[in-house]
């Protein structure tokens, strides 16, 4: 008796052993597949680098910056904003923002709103330099 006991008790740790590493591939596979999928949104992205005067105060910048902010929670469309730059890999230019469009007719409303044409007039007035471009999916 005693040896079919102790037969039965390895055949049940090696049945739990298996189980357990199948339960790990089972998660190490769910979380690799999690981490890989993207999608291919219709939104519109409209990046601008930007330098600014020297003579720019820190209030006018950050006035400027939060006038984007402004901008987004009144116009209709807009997804979201990258305001503040933690990598900017064009050299010469002080800074990055972006802002995130549901479509391609929210930009157009974007840069044909009022707001954005008086926002536009102080930003021209304190930055030296600026380039912007959009990108979307077809």
């Amino acid at each position: 008796m005693r040896l079919a006991g102790r037969r039965l008790a390895k055949i049940a740790a090696a049945a739990a052993v298996f189980a357990g590493g199948v339960a790990a591939g089972n998660w190490h596979a769910q979380n690799v597949a999690a981490q890989n999928r993207f999608g291919q949104p219709k939104t519109v992205v409209h990046f601008v680098v930007y330098k600014w005067k020297n003579t720019v105060s820190q209030n006018d910048k950050d006035q400027a910056l939060a006038g984007i902010k402004t901008m987004a929670a009144k116009i209709p469309g807009v997804k979201n904003i990258w305001l503040k730059t933690q990598r900017n890999q064009i050299r010469d230019f002080d800074g990055v923002y972006a802002i995130e469009f549901a479509s391609p007719e929210a930009a157009a409303d974007y840069a044909e709103s009022p707001l954005h044409e008086t926002w536009r007039k102080r930003w021209e007035e304190l930055r030296e330099n600026s380039l912007s471009f959009q990108v979307s999916n077809p």
